[in-house]
């Protein structure tokens, strides 16, 4: 009896996303049919970046950052090879190449090399697009678990943290410094903080907020370089405030896909590594990409974990149920039987911490007397904090920005991600928050999501809970909800404590 040989697949990059690609892959794995290989430049087993925060302030351990059980992997067959850098792929021969160890041969490549920090073209810095800054000590980008290491030896000795930009994860880092008593200064360049998401007066909200919580915000600067000592970063130049001194610099200036080892193999690539909307990188549907480092059918990396996810579980089942091309088989394996992987996100963003609440969604530009045909509405209370703009078409809502204003912000993302109209009073949606009414919430439907990271949804977490599930980890190894950010955990606990129908 010819026994059939097992299908070498191998993947390229160890984050989240490849993760559950792997998880997807297990059963293969394990029944013999498949040799999964798994390479990555970092010694870390996938991990949890969303936390870096928290372990760069000492709130959590790089132990429970984890997102991957290496016994489990182990015992079902994978070969794990942590921190080996990948020199080339060669797709003639198909093998992957490395500076010090023999040639890796596959049968199916998946690309998962996420994306590394972008760094400014700023006096001082490494600036090259296409490979990884050798930064000096005391400028890090919050990136790996190292940065994060770094940032706290630089916290325990009680130095002056500047954070340069203005985004979601500036502004988390800020925040969790401030929060464990430290003192951070937040750099960005525009008017305010959250610039694409906030219009004049939420900004200049948010900037008072940030102050309130410990944040020191500098707003319309201009960085040109870096000051230095002998040893260590000692300060930021701008033409706008001159040098900031400080005793660290971390970058959140956005991120740019790994394009590298595809472009050098023949693969094409433009934001990210472009593949056909089945994820497949080449003709043959040998070579395929997920993640922060894809391009799919002309979408941007998309920067989040839902849509990788997604992509990852829907590559593993197309990888277990059809086979690789044959070693003279030029014909396209297209899984024309198979829908391709759903890649809508939802926009949604929130911020929540040290007291700040802001949620927003969609476009918010439109002025309340532009003659655009949006119906805007605005209500402010600076005093208390809260400040709520809506814009809408024909009733529905288009875009919002809701700061202080928790459970209208609850009632406006169902609102917003359903395409369901507005009340013709907009004044009613503020009866949410006052205190002195018990006005109730629009209760979310099974597929509204509930967890932004994983996409999870009510009727996911519901499901898990009837199953059996006591905990968060046990719903977070169910169907993924909790295990990104965090910021579901507090409604996954109360569907915890919800009677289980009989």
């Amino acid at each position: 009896m010819i026994q059939q040989a097992k299908e070498r697949i191998v993947i390229i990059g160890f984050g989240p996303v490849a993760a559950s690609l792997v998880e997807g892959l297990l059963p293969g794995a394990a029944a013999g049919t498949i040799e999964l290989t798994v390479v990555s430049s970092e010694k870390h087993l996938a991990y949890n970046r969303v936390l870096l925060a928290e372990l760069a302030i000492g709130s959590t351990r790089a132990e429970h950052l984890g997102m991957v059980d290496e016994t489990r992997l182990l015992a079902a067959g994978v070969i794990l090879r942590m921190g080996r850098t990948v020199k080339r792929v060669d797709r003639s021969r198909r093998h992957v190449l490395f500076e010090d160890a023999a040639p890796l041969g596959y049968d199916r490549l998946v690309f998962a090399t996420g994306a590394r920090p972008t760094i400014p073209p700023l006096n001082g810095l490494n600036f090259d697009p296409h490979a990884d800054a050798q930064l000096p000590q005391g400028v890090l980008a919050l990136r790996t678990i190292e940065d994060a290491e770094n940032l706290n030896g630089v916290l325990q000795g009680s130095g002056r943290v500047l954070v340069l930009g203005g985004g979601i994860l500036g502004i988390e880092a800020a925040l969790a410094m401030a929060e464990s008593g430290h003192h951070p200064v937040l750099i960005h360049h525009g008017p305010a903080p959250l610039g694409r998401v906030v219009d004049a007066d939420g900004g200049k909200l948010l900037i008072r907020n940030l102050r309130d919580a410990g944040v020191e915000v500098i707003s319309e600067a201009r960085a040109t370089g870096i000051q230095k000592d002998e040893t260590a970063f000692t300060g930021l130049i701008t033409q706008t405030h001159g040098v900031i001194e400080g005793a660290a610099l971390v970058l959140s200036t956005g991120v740019r896909a790994r394009t590298e080892l595809a472009s050098s193999c023949g693969l094409g690539v433009n934001r990210g590594i472009k593949t056909n909307e089945h994820l497949a990188a080449d003709t043959e549907h040998r070579i395929f990409a997920i993640g922060d480092c894809a391009e799919v059918a002309g979408q941007a990396p998309m920067g989040l974990l839902a849509p990788g996810w997604a992509q990852a579980g829907w590559l593993a089942q197309y990888m277990l149920n059809t086979p690789a091309p044959g070693p003279a088989d030029p014909t396209l394996h297209d899984p024309i039987d198979l829908a391709p992987p759903a890649l809508e996100s939802s926009d949604v963003l929130m911020l929540k911490g040290q007291g700040i609440e802001l949620t927003a969604g969609g476009n918010i530009s439109d002025g309340l007397w532009d003659e655009s045909g949006s119906q805007v509405t605005v209500y402010a209370d600076p005093a208390a904090g809260k400040y709520l703009k809506m814009v809408s078409q024909a009733g529905v809502l288009t875009g919002f920005l809701a700061m202080g204003l928790p459970r209208t912000s609850a009632e406006l993302v169902l609102s917003y991600e359903r395409g369901s109209s507005l009340p013709a009073d907009r004044s009613t949606l503020l009866r949410l928050d006052d205190p002195g009414t018990l006005e109730p919430v629009s209760a979310p439907g099974p597929d509204d999501q509930l967890c932004r990271c994983s996409g999870a949804t009510h009727g996911q977490v519901a499901h898990a809970v009837e199953s059996g599930c006591t905990t968060v980890a046990e719903v977070g190894t169910a169907c993924r909800a909790g295990t990104g950010c965090g910021g579901c955990r507090a409604v996954i606990e109360e569907m915890l404590k919800m009677p289980v129908p009989a």
